[in-house]
């Protein structure tokens, strides 16, 4: 028997946390539970946070169709899933297309393409068309297209790699740019200047942005560690009080060891940051405060490895964050560090 198409958004799994538990109001109220469900309840402030589905439509493309589309992908299931990966693998013939075409494309019916509008924030197919126009052609106008999507070949000159390298992290800044939350950083650099220790967790590419970061607070005085080893870093944070912060770094905020040393730290009362690409992943569910990435995949770069870039970006404004709250201290941290390894510098001839 032939599996009946499905449509709707998957529910993630996520590892019990006391902590977890412990941030999720009490009450059995309806609408309580149906913003839950959506993402809506805000952690930091015990308040419900406004729906996307309230914001206009021209709010809704500044914010980037494409990127939320490449976010949600993994909630999706079934035909959804499909319609989105199909907007995905070519934006500018969805922006063409009408709402059979793109139906049809995708191997499943208008309704479905309504369903996935509308789980978008969007009230039509209208909208998403015009949210999906203006963004592909902004991209022609910064000239981010230039490539991306193209598979790139092994007899594929340096220059034209170059080029689609430079164009994929261009735009993957930009749309980072745009999801970026900046009161969540201003949140986590608050807690990381105030912090007695800081915890960095993060395994493969995310433990060498970790590391990173460990070695730019660490200039300016910020009592940090980052933990590769999992044994290491759940004995760090099990030692966590409150006041102390644990950051976790995960593209994809499913990685089983981030998200149980998170969860740990979080158990003890550390304030926990979450740096991921999925703002409804387990990691990200666990964390107090949550800070976006997006991503945009090239061929021998899928999205694990171009997520690096974008992170650091957050990360590097992070770390300024930190250091403008922690001006005289990072000054006089600096002053010193300078100081200690400068006869290590090769000498210049007079």
């Amino acid at each position: 028997m032939a599996e009946p198409e499905m449509d709707g958004a998957a529910q993630t799994a996520v590892a019990f946390s006391p902590a977890r538990d412990l941030a999720v109001p009490s009450g059995s109220d309806q609408t309580m539970r149906d913003r839950l469900e959506q993402g809506l309840w805000s952690r930091s402030s015990g308040r419900a946070e406004v729906p996307d589905h309230g914001r206009t439509s021209n709010e809704k493309s500044d914010q980037g169709v494409l990127v939320r589309v490449r976010t949600q992908l993994p909630e999706f299931t079934g035909a959804l899933q499909r319609v989105a990966e199909q907007v995905l693998a070519d934006p500018a013939a969805a922006s063409r297309a009408t709402i059979v075409e793109l139906a049809e494309r995708s191997g499943t019916s208008p309704a479905t393409v309504t369903r996935f509008c509308r789980a978008l924030g969007f009230d039509g197919y209208a909208d998403l068309r015009l949210g999906i126009a203006a963004e592909t052609g902004r991209a022609r106008l910064a000239g981010w297209t230039v490539d991306i999507g193209r598979e790139i070949q092994p007899s594929d000159p340096l220059e034209r790699v170059l080029g689609q390298i430079m164009a994929a992290d261009t735009r993957a800044m930009h749309d980072t740019a745009a999801l970026l939350d900046l009161a969540e950083v201003e949140r986590a650099a608050v807690a990381i200047a105030g912090a007695a220790r800081v915890n960095i967790f993060g395994a493969s590419g995310s433990a060498l942005v970790g590391e990173e970061m460990q070695f730019s607070l660490h200039r300016i005085g910020i009592p940090v560690w980052a933990w590769t080893d999992v044994h290491n870093g759940l004995a760090s944070a099990a030692l966590s009080r409150p006041g102390d912060v644990a950051l976790g770094i995960s593209h994809s905020g499913e990685t089983g060891e981030t998200i149980e040393l998170l969860a740990e730290a979080s158990s003890r009362g550390a304030t926990t940051i979450a740096l991921t690409s999925f703002p409804r992943s387990p990691l990200a569910e666990l964390a107090d405060i949550v800070l976006l990435t997006a991503t945009q995949a090239t061929t021998f770069r899928p999205d694990a490895l171009s997520a690096r870039h974008p992170q650091l970006v957050v990360l590097d404004l992070l770390y300024v964050a930190v250091a403008q709250r922690t001006h005289e201290r990072s000054h006089a941290a600096f002053q010193r560090t300078a100081q200690a390894v400068h006869g290590h510098k090769a000498v210049k001839d007079v």
